[in-house]
């Protein structure tokens, strides 16, 4: 799809998304490291990368339609509601960025404008 709808962004993140960080990178890192990363995001500044280049160094896939939560994020963006921006965590170790919050957002923006720029932070 072509950038048919402005995608809106919040200016900060929400305490929720700093939780859901945490609850997802717990799963990757054991618990204290884990509670670092979300410190560290939590006091970090706010970049903007492209979503095709997230997607590129993620390695993640591209959740279409089917998925529930994208199909909510899409109509938020067609409402003009804000999103909220991403939570990145760089690992080096295994060459990729972990999205420790906002993956179902990311491929929202993606469906509808690939070179989107996307508000993060990234650690």
């Amino acid at each position: 799809m072509s950038e048919k709808y402005k995608i809106k962004w919040l200016k900060e993140l929400a305490e929720h998304d700093y939780s859901a960080a945490l609850s997802y990178v717990s799963l990757i890192y054991d618990e204290k490291t884990a509670a670092a990363y979300v410190n560290k995001l939590k006091r970090a500044r706010m970049s903007k990368f492209k979503a095709t280049d997230i997607f590129r160094a993620s390695g993640l896939s591209l959740l279409g339609v089917s998925s529930g939560q994208v199909k909510k994020y899409q109509k938020k963006i067609k409402s003009e509601s804000k999103l909220s921006p991403l939570l990145l965590i760089r690992d080096s170790a295994n060459g990729k960025v972990v999205i420790a919050d906002g993956y179902h957002r990311l491929c929202a923006a993606y469906s509808y404008f690939e070179d989107a720029d996307i508000p993060c932070k990234i650690i």
